[in-house]
């Protein structure tokens, strides 16, 4: 007899870590597996993180720490806000999580209701549906193409919009695509929102300095939208600091309050030796990790040059993170090897058997005819990875 939940019968598994998963065991198999599948950054943390850390260490930084964070930690936060995305918030505006997936599980377990819609505009990050689901929500998916860079339309978002959205969650830079939206093209989702005043937005900018474009837009920058978003962003892309988990929020002070209050009954406070780095990195000025932003423009031309001399794979440029979305439909019911390719999810498990590189479906974005290969590896991995794709579809 099956004891366990419907809700957890109901999850899906996340399908960048089955996918590394599914990696890690042909490895141990002795397959030579280049992973382009996961959303992790190839650098160490900077020396003088890890260095703030050592010193936490030192300093007998081992308590439980309060529920939202440090305040040292806040006002780093503040500042950085303020630096770097002209935005305003006080201490009672800042929750600290662990990491920014917490930060959108409070978000949406503070936020619906049971039959609440929330739109997300597709290709969006693995995670997002199954948070919503999770709590009560309905994903309403807009879809989006690669002829648009994959950005929702203000008259997309206008024909998704139902008596029940309660929320709109996008990330910009998007993962899985790239995609960065314009000042203008949020001002004019914006505009749309203004006739609709009980919607709220979930701005997740985890990927904000690995950006390739210069100039990075947060929809709180416009002030009739301030008090109807809630930015999420953290240190584990830009700062390579993925297990580090970090996260946090800048919200409305009644929302903020309420993630903090559920926070308290599920994690409580963030580790601590964590928190005392990340007020080192929001600190510094970002040209501090300006390097690796540089190395993945130069990887993100790399792929892109590569990705050319394949034949059926069609893809734009991405403006920032570092995935690459090709459409890959033009194999679809097409048979290699004796595997016939009927989607996504297809290709992907055929490149990671007979290329032995992992990459991950477009399904699980919400996009069936795409797949995400990352470039967050070496150059040399990237053209190798290429090249044996190039060489098994052929």
């Amino acid at each position: 007899m099956n004891q366990l939940s419907d809700r957890i019968n109901n999850l899906s598994t996340s399908a960048t870590l089955a996918m590394a998963a599914k990696a890690r065991e042909l490895r141990a198999e002795g397959k030579d597996i280049i992973g382009l599948s996961l959303g992790e950054p190839d650098f160490n943390t900077p020396d003088f993180v890890k260095e703030a850390a050592i010193k936490a260490v030192n300093d007998n930084y081992n308590s439980y720490t309060p529920v939202d964070g440090y305040v040292e930690l806040k006002d780093a936060i503040i500042t950085k806000f303020k630096r770097d995305n002209g935005l305003d918030y006080t201490r009672s505006q800042i929750v600290v999580s662990t990491g920014a997936k917490q930060a959108l599980f409070n978000i949406a377990s503070v936020m619906l209701n049971d039959g609440d819609e929330v739109i997300l505009p597709c290709p969006y990050w693995v995670s997002y549906a199954d948070i919503v689901k999770l709590n009560g929500g309905v994903p309403v998916e807009v879809k989006t193409d690669i002829s648009n860079d994959f950005k929702m339309t203000a008259e997309q978002l206008r024909a998704a919009i139902t008596p029940k959205t309660k929320m709109i969650w996008y990330s910009s830079p998007c993962n899985p695509s790239g995609s960065v939206y314009s000042k203008d093209e949020l001002r004019a989702i914006a505009d749309v929102l203004q006739e609709f005043p009980n919607i709220y937005v979930v701005s997740d900018e985890i990927y904000e300095h690995i950006n390739f474009i210069g100039g990075h837009h947060s929809m709180a920058q416009f002030n009739d939208m301030y008090d109807r978003t809630i930015t999420v962003n953290g240190v584990s892309k830009a700062f390579a600091m993925t297990g580090w988990r970090i996260g946090y929020i800048g919200a409305p002070d009644w929302i903020a309050k309420a993630c903090n209050k559920m926070q308290g009954q599920v994690t409580s406070g963030a580790n601590c030796i964590a928190q005392r780095a990340v007020i080192a990195a929001l600190e510094a000025d970002p040209s501090k990790i300006q390097y690796m932003i540089d190395e993945f423009k130069e990887r993100r031309q790399l792929i892109l040059n590569l990705l050319e001399g394949i034949e059926g794979f069609k893809t734009n440029q991405p403006e920032g993170a570092f995935y690459v979305f090709p459409n890959v439909s033009a194999y679809f019911g097409k048979t290699i090897k004796g595997k016939t390719i009927n989607n996504a999810t297809d290709m992907s498990l055929f490149l990671l058997e007979e290329a032995l590189v992992a990459t991950v479906t477009g399904e699980a974005f919400g996009n069936k005819d795409c797949i995400r290969i990352s470039y967050a590896a070496s150059k040399e991995q990237i053209t190798e990875a290429l090249k044996r794709i190039k060489e098994a579809l052929n």
